[in-house]
């Protein structure tokens, strides 16, 4: 059975469900969220999709995202994906949400009242390579440089995300999480 999306108004507001690919066919408003996993050093956990992914198969993400159950709360969904696909916990941070609309490969439209959240994780992952192909760290500047010099490597909401947050924005994260670093 297929997995069904919360589908939203521009605020959040549920106004129903659909199953997961007709959302992406038709370019619905839908509940999602997007983690940022940062360790001491300020580097971000970022993740390669499984080259089986019905899109975006194969790019570098942020460290997780996905959508909610219609009966979950967006931070308990953020905690189980969490598990399901690094095999990790945190203690996330909703930093806030914004809504983005872009196209990704095979005609399909992400169009998703995202929710951000972040985290602190400095222990040994072991991914769900059904969901995970790898997985890195790496500090924001060096992100920033080979997103502008590949960006076919990288999925569109991370482009979209921190195009949408600058540097700045993200030092406040790292504020948030107590991590001393500056970018």
């Amino acid at each position: 059975m297929e997995d069904l999306l919360i589908l939203v108004d521009k605020h959040d507001k549920p106004r129903g469900t659909m199953p997961k690919m007709q959302a992406h066919q038709l370019g619905e408003l839908h509940r999602a969220f997007s983690i940022f996993l940062f360790n001491q050093q300020g580097q971000l956990l970022i993740q390669q999709r499984a080259f089986h992914k019905y899109h975006s198969a194969g790019q570098w993400a942020n460290s997780c995202c996905s959508h909610p159950k219609p009966t979950e709360l967006t931070l308990d969904a953020a905690n189980r994906r969490l598990g399901e696909e690094l095999n990790i916990t945190s203690n996330l941070i909703h930093i806030g949400e914004f809504i983005y609309q872009s196209e990704v490969n095979g005609g399909l439209i992400e169009h998703e009242y995202d929710h951000i959240y972040i985290g602190l994780f400095d222990d040994l992952i072991s991914p769900n390579f059904q969901e995970v192909a790898a997985t890195r760290w790496i500090d924001i500047k060096s992100l920033y440089d080979e997103i502008k010099n590949n960006p076919q490597n990288y999925t569109e909401w991370l482009k979209i995300i921190l195009t949408h947050h600058s540097a700045s924005t993200i030092e406040n994260w790292f504020s948030q999480l107590q991590i001393p670093i500056q970018i």
